[in-house]
């Protein structure tokens, strides 16, 4: 199996996804480095660059695949007149670094716009001037009144209902600038993530998710396929942009992750959530203690 990274029209939910309908997606959620660009074609490029990020998805797939996706971007091996070189770089996943084969901008009047965050599915739903986007929230933002305080709630009243997020762990990645203890991250480790999902006008984002969750900073919108009322369906969310070791939350933030729970989410989830809280504030006190 050969690994290549795709960061445009190949993602899930995309035009083209069905050319990788029989490879095996490794990671929804990765990078490499480099620059993105809209091509102002329906289509993204990218170009090489040391310090900046393209996110994307990393598949496994056979050489037939692999010949159909050169075949998309107009890569030909040796090729004088290619409108993609397909290259080998390294990929970062949750779990580690791989190589990969990639696709960059062989003809450089196919980087038009540039995309500051470095993510196409967001600039093309940041692109569109009203609708809605399904938005599956995990931590504190289930919080009613969090979301009532924040004078918000109008926003918020859709709530189509519970979401299963697969793949994924609830951890507590972040350690908040002003009290250096946890704040909630999803993982993509294995295990399931349950959350409250929202249909929210897309405006919401800017206007006011995006401030309380430090985007792009402290934590990066993205994009996650959950499963809600038996069928599996693209949703926006939000993970943690550099991930520490875990630390407890706060006992307020843990009320409110709680708070926003119950009563929706299933008990044992529930349970499963105070009982790693738990062990991370054990944890703190045994090395404390030493």
């Amino acid at each position: 199996m050969i690994n290549v990274f795709v960061y445009g029209t190949l993602r899930k939910g995309e035009a083209n996804a069905k050319l990788l309908k029989s490879a095996t997606c490794i990671a929804e959620q990765c990078w490499t480095n480099g620059l993105l660009y809209d091509t102002g074609y329906g289509y993204p490029a990218m170009k090489q660059a040391p310090f900046s990020r393209v996110f994307g998805e990393l598949y496994a797939l056979s050489e037939a695949d692999l010949t159909r996706l050169d075949q998309l971007e107009g890569y030909t091996e040796g090729g004088t007149n290619n409108l993609y070189e397909r290259i080998e770089q390294t990929v970062y996943t949750d779990k580690g670094t791989t190589i990969a084969y990639m696709y960059v901008a062989s003809k450089a009047d196919l980087l038009q716009r540039k995309i500051l965050n470095g993510d196409w599915k967001e600039h093309n739903l940041l692109l569109k001037q009203s609708g809605t986007v399904l938005y599956f929230a995990y931590g504190s933002c289930m919080d009613q009144k969090r979301i009532g305080d924040a004078g918000v709630a109008h926003h918020f009243r859709n709530m189509l209902g519970v979401g299963l997020l697969t793949n994924y762990t609830l951890r507590f990645t972040r350690k908040s600038t002003k009290d250096r203890m946890g704040r909630a991250d999803i993982v993509e480790e294995g295990g399931y993530v349950e959350g409250k999902v929202y249909n929210l006008p897309i405006r919401v984002l800017e206007e006011y998710l995006y401030g309380r969750e430090g985007a792009p900073k402290a934590y990066r919108p993205t994009f996650v396929e959950i499963e809600i009322n038996v069928k599996k369906v693209q949703a926006l969310t939000f993970v943690v942009t550099k991930k520490e070791e875990e630390t407890a939350p706060p006992q307020w933030y843990k009320e409110e992750i709680l708070r926003g729970a119950e009563g929706y989410l299933t008990v044992d989830y529930i349970s499963k959530i105070q009982n790693h809280i738990n062990s991370l504030k054990k944890s703190k006190l045994k090395i404390g203690g030493m």
